[in-house]
């Protein structure tokens, strides 16, 4: 009341008015809070209908690598904040564009155990190829293959498997055409062979994201996609986190094991739901690490001459055919090369 006694002396109207006023609101009998409609009003329909879910809005929520997306339809989800994430050492410390690994440090440094998020509520794995592995990690004709191969027709679209960032889209030797894409957690992911290359050093992709097509460039005897999984420059065998022939993760938290980027260390079906071996405790690590150094000091090699038939060096050595071929997963008994390495124990 002593406002509106204010107001109306500025704009010079005469005290006695405001007394012959009644209060239409002490008068109706209506509380002063009250909010009284005209009745003329209408509200124009479908004013309040959902959306369609278009975005509408994008919050920063503090959480350093997230964004909320909202939408008309009253729904959010969660994206990536790109921007902080490339600001983050993942994405700074070696970091060498097309440098096929560019870590350069000693196995014995990295920890027994590394518990890796796969996929989390921001993100999702899409499989590069739903199909049975045709070659396996490991040695493969005395060399070492530092991946699985998928069978993969040229010409075919080939997909990030996770969100990250392009370190490496260039020709690159036996792999031919390559792409390496960095992850959050610290994994890399290659994908070689490809006909073509359709993303640049730099670029941020999504799972599912087409990154190329496939090939057979580089050392390769027909079109195929070669996939390698790398935690800092070691490579380790893909098919401990991905089940090709279904088409997906085999759990969303990974606990990598030092031992498992040695390059004879292979994916152990059996052992994958048994709690007691994947967290196994630091001695069990240590104990099998020593094993396998020990197998391979102990290892002996024959290395194929003229005239050398694979059952011919079974004999020399006192072994049968089959137990040199156990040793030798993958070798062709019938295209034995020169010079070929062939393992006898």
């Amino acid at each position: 009341m002593r406002k509106l006694i204010i107001l109306l002396l500025a704009l010079g109207l005469p005290l006695p008015l405001l007394a012959q006023q009644p209060d239409s609101l002490a008068a109706a009998g209506e509380s002063r809070d009250s909010l009284r409609v005209p009745a003329d009003f209408r509200t124009e329909t479908g004013t309040f209908r959902l959306g369609t879910g278009v975005p509408v809005d994008t919050l920063d929520i503090d959480d350093g690598r997230l964004l909320l997306v909202l939408r008309d339809d009253h729904t959010w989800y969660y994206i990536k904040n790109i921007q902080r994430m490339a600001a983050d050492s993942t994405f700074t410390k070696d970091w060498i564009p097309n440098s096929t690994n560019p870590y350069k440090i000693p196995l014995d440094s990295l920890p027994l155990r590394n518990s890796i998020c796969l996929v989390d509520s921001a993100s999702v794995f899409v499989c590069p190829n739903q199909t049975k592995v045709f070659s396996r990690f490991g040695y493969r004709h005395g060399r070492r293959h530092q991946g699985v191969d998928l069978p993969y027709k040229t010409g075919t679209p080939v997909v990030a498997a996770f969100d990250g960032r392009v370190r490496v889209s260039d020709y690159s030797g036996g792999y031919g055409n390559l792409i390496v894409i960095r992850h959050e957690n610290g994994l890399e992911t290659y994908y070689g062979h490809l006909s073509k290359r359709e993303v640049e050093v730099g670029d941020w992709v999504h799972a599912g994201d087409q990154i190329g097509l496939g090939g057979s460039t580089g050392r390769s005897t027909g079109p195929h996609l070669h996939f390698e999984t790398r935690y800092k420059g070691f490579a380790f065998d893909p098919e401990w986190i991905v089940d090709f022939e279904k088409g997906q993760l085999r759990a969303n938290v990974f606990v990598l094991r030092r031992s498992y980027l040695d390059a004879h260390s292979h994916y152990v079906p059996e052992s994958i739901d048994e709690e007691d071996d994947v967290y196994a405790a630091d001695e069990k690590v240590i104990e099998e690490e020593k094993r396998r150094a020990a197998e391979r000091a102990a290892a002996r090699y024959y290395t194929v001459r003229s005239g050398d038939t694979l059952g011919a060096i079974a004999r020399k050595q006192g072994k049968s055919l089959n137990a040199i071929l156990k040793l030798n997963p993958g070798v062709n008994p019938n295209k034995l090369r020169i010079g070929q390495k062939i393992r006898v124990n």
